[in-house]
């Protein structure tokens, strides 16, 4: 493909994942994003909750100062705290939403364009369409916070339904569709997030992936995972770095994933979209060398996208 990615993408790093010592809202916060800040071939960065305010604030000007565009992930929020989207006990499902409520809260301070969700667990076949229901629920009331504010969009990510990975209500592509057409009936601020790490795990190839989920794709990540071996210490859904040992996704699956955005008119030269690289170091592996592969990888990536 003529040019560089940034010329159809703003470029982003998820923050908590290439720095993991982060993902709490505590850490060495502000050094890793200052580096992020001041790598020229960023254009945007993904950042979730920072306990302390007065560190907030300062990363908040370090990212407007570099002017990145920020999307928020609650994900961790979530995830570390055990918190589910569609539990079964209201009392629970409440908790899950006062919690994201907050981090809508903050993700305003930051000026993003969006906040990004995952489901919780899934229950099993038999408990699904009432796990959904409960699902479409948090999603309407999430969206109604973030519309007291203004008009960022709460976005929900699909995962997968494996043992050794997320095992996540959402799932599967075509009824993330089915829970977006429900949400959006009545909340016009809501969309689909693709990760294209995800995808081997979900059984789905790219194009059916993109295709499927049609209008309702707001964002993207790329990223691996490893599902053959399970002495890995990226087993499942672990986002190593592109081409590792195990490694689901290189360079031509980078490039299979952008030419099918590209194709349906996803990647746009006018509009930009955002695409986070979605990578972790393991090992003795550094952020920097795990971040310095991901650039390397998307720049080959790009010389094959038809």
């Amino acid at each position: 493909m003529a040019g560089k990615p940034q010329d159809y993408m703003r470029v982003g790093l998820i923050h908590f994942m290439a720095f993991p010592a982060v993902a709490k809202g505590e850490g060495p916060i502000r050094e890793s994003l200052q580096a992020i800040c001041d790598d020229k071939y960023f254009q945007a960065v993904e950042v979730t909750t920072i306990k302390d305010k007065e560190e907030r604030k300062h990363s908040i000007r370090c990212v407007k100062d570099a002017e990145l565009t920020v999307a928020f992930g609650a994900q961790p929020i979530l995830l570390i705290n055990k918190l589910n989207l569609n539990a079964g006990d209201e009392a629970e499902r409440k908790k899950a939403v006062e919690a994201v409520n907050h981090a809508i809260d903050e993700a305003y301070e930051w000026e993003a364009i969006g906040l990004a969700v995952l489901s919780g667990p899934d229950p099993g076949a038999d408990k699904r369409d009432e796990a959904k229901k409960a699902l479409i629920t948090s999603l309407k009331e999430l969206c109604a916070h973030s519309r007291t504010k203004g008009k960022m969009p709460i976005i929900l990510e699909t995962f997968d339904r494996k043992p050794f990975g997320k095992n996540c209500l959402i799932g599967p592509t075509t009824e993330a569709v089915e829970v977006a057409e429900a949400v959006t009936a009545d909340s016009p601020n809501f969309g689909l997030m693709l990760d294209l790490s995800h995808l081997p795990l979900q059984e789905e190839d790219p194009r059916t992936a993109i295709t499927t989920a049609g209008k309702f794709l707001k964002h993207v990540h790329i990223g691996s995972c490893v599902i053959k071996n399970p002495k890995n210490p990226a087993y499942g859904d672990g986002h190593p770095a592109f081409g590792a040992p195990d490694s689901e996704v290189d360079a031509l699956g980078v490039a299979e994933f952008l030419s099918v955005l590209k194709e349906v008119g996803y990647l746009d030269a006018k509009r930009r979209p955002v695409v986070s690289f979605e990578v972790k170091p393991y090992g003795e592996e550094t952020s920097e060398e795990v971040i310095k592969n991901a650039q390397e990888t998307l720049d080959e990536a790009w010389e094959l996208v038809d």
